[in-house]
């Protein structure tokens, strides 16, 4: 069940470059949210931005509601400048979050920003000590390693220009994995889909976390609808998350 709801900003910092990490205590959603699930915040008071922005719910602690976002606009620009203390509007959780029922083993793929929704995950799947392959394109995109690290998981680097770990794609690691998995992945449609291939060929359950242009977050809009193997369907609403099989690339 989503609600809208008045959250109070508890900090709101830079964790490198143009990446920031929002703390808001909103006790009402950090109560209902589950792993994979979204926000969708109103950043101001006036007509700009117009619509609310969506951001995957990073992790919960307690009555708190973490965020990760990347100022790549206007929107996201204006909310790196709020203050611990002042409110904001969120309407969430959004959407339909990962299913950890039945996941033994389990590997966490992340291409660059898609690590936002994963750490929340590999919080509720921790005993597990799941393996995290975190891919970007260079070393200062690669974020939340000693988070991962801090709640047990093994974590591996693949970056383009080989800076820093692995020379090469997340999904390239993920190739080398022998033993039966579940997947959970998010990230760029190219890793995604690329996922979904080594996936199929390995006959290993995947779940995956698409990222779309939303207006209204809530369904009613169909601005972020995907081709899937049983029609059209928001990803805001069935998704963000989606059987690996179910979507037509």
């Amino acid at each position: 069940m989503a609600y809208q709801a008045k959250g109070k900003i508890l900090k709101n910092s830079c964790v490198g470059g143009s990446y920031f990490k929002l703390s808001i205590f909103c006790p009402k959603i950090s109560k209902a949210a589950l792993p994979g699930q979204f926000v969708n915040l109103k950043i101001s008071h006036g007509f700009i931005p117009l619509l609310r922005r969506p951001i995957s719910i990073h992790n919960v602690r307690g009555s708190n509601v973490d965020l990760l976002y990347e100022v790549v606009g206007k929107g996201t620009e204006l909310l790196s400048r709020k203050k611990a203390g002042e409110e904001l509007d969120l309407i969430g959780p959004l959407g339909n979050g990962f299913s950890a029922r039945g996941a033994r083993r389990a590997i966490l793929v992340a291409g660059g920003m898609g690590v936002a929704p994963l750490l929340f995950l590999a919080e509720k799947l921790k005993k597990q000590k799941p393996l995290v392959l975190i891919g970007a394109k260079t070393r200062k995109q690669i974020l939340c390693v000693k988070e991962f690290e801090k709640i047990g998981c093994v974590v591996k680097i693949a970056t383009d220009d080989g800076s820093c770990g692995f020379k090469g794609r997340a999904t390239d690691l993920l190739k080398k994995i022998l033993v039966r998995v579940t997947i959970y992945a998010c990230g760029p449609k190219p890793m995604l889909k690329a996922v979904c291939v080594i996936a199929k060929a390995k006959n290993m359950p995947a779940q995956i976390s698409l990222e779309e242009h939303m207006a209204c977050g809530i369904g009613a809009c169909l601005g972020c609808v995907v081709n899937t193997t049983k029609g059209m369907k928001r990803v805001c609403k069935e998704g963000p998350v989606f059987d690996s099989g179910e979507i037509i690339w």
